[in-house]
């Protein structure tokens, strides 16, 4: 596993201001700093400062107002057809123990070529995941995922190797917005590897890509056995 690399004075400030607006410690309505009290505290160029701000303006956490400053506003939530599942606690509602095991880690650039990197930045930063999950110590579901630094950036220092990706995400950061797209296919080598089971046998993959406004918070790609898992969706119709 890549060490992770150092968190630049952006990345700090964006995690310190996304944090009191995220944890509510800053309330819908909440005056954040003006651009030179922050130049002041954090010691750093007003270009760093614009920056951040800029960037919480664009992920929908605050709006700038004319000659008063910038404000904490109220996210506009969304619902999916499918709920984000935290694959932890649905192995466990079945009675089995949840396992989980990094495969792979690395920091990268977005060259925002991939389809996978569609909403993401190119240029900034991404975390490129591979995982595995378990349930009894039976391979479960395989799961490659991308996270977007320029959203997210204090994900550049998390131990995904204690801790699953998608119940981080869950848990520190609020989304706007999701969509889903589900196939079946047959396993390739490495995946049939992974989930211990032979090459062609039939898997039911997941893609989900996770948004706040307009920009991608994440990506993943989970494959799951076709044995193992049913996916089942709950729904009534508008009123």
């Amino acid at each position: 596993m890549a060490p992770a690399e150092p968190v630049t004075l952006h990345q700090r400030i964006r995690a310190d201001l996304e944090g009191k607006i995220l944890s509510g410690e800053w309330k819908p309505g909440h005056r954040i700093p003006f651009e030179h009290e922050l130049m002041v505290q954090y010691g750093c160029a007003r270009m760093t400062v614009n920056k951040v701000i800029g960037g919480l303006v664009a992920a929908g956490l605050i709006e700038r107002r004319r000659r008063a400053g910038s404000f904490v506003i109220q996210p506009r939530i969304q619902s999916a057809v499918l709920e984000i599942p935290d694959l932890s606690s649905e192995i466990a509602a079945r009675g089995e123990a949840y396992g989980y095991r990094l495969l792979s880690r690395r920091l990268r650039v977005a060259a925002g070529t991939d389809l996978a990197e569609s909403g993401m930045i190119a240029g900034e930063g991404v975390v490129e995941l591979r995982c595995l999950h378990l349930a009894d110590g039976r391979p479960f579901a395989v799961e490659d995922r991308l996270i977007a630094l320029a959203v997210v950036p204090e994900a550049a220092s998390v131990d995904f190797s204690q801790t699953a990706p998608g119940s981080w995400l869950l848990g520190h950061v609020p989304w706007t917005a999701a969509e889903h797209r589900i196939s079946a296919l047959a396993a390739g080598a490495r995946e049939a590897r992974d989930l211990d089971i032979a090459k062609g046998a039939p898997c039911l993959c997941l893609e989900r890509r996770t948004f706040r406004a307009e920009q991608t918070i994440t990506y993943a790609r989970q494959l799951f056995r076709g044995d193992a898992y049913n996916l089942v969706a709950r729904f009534s119709p508008k009123g």
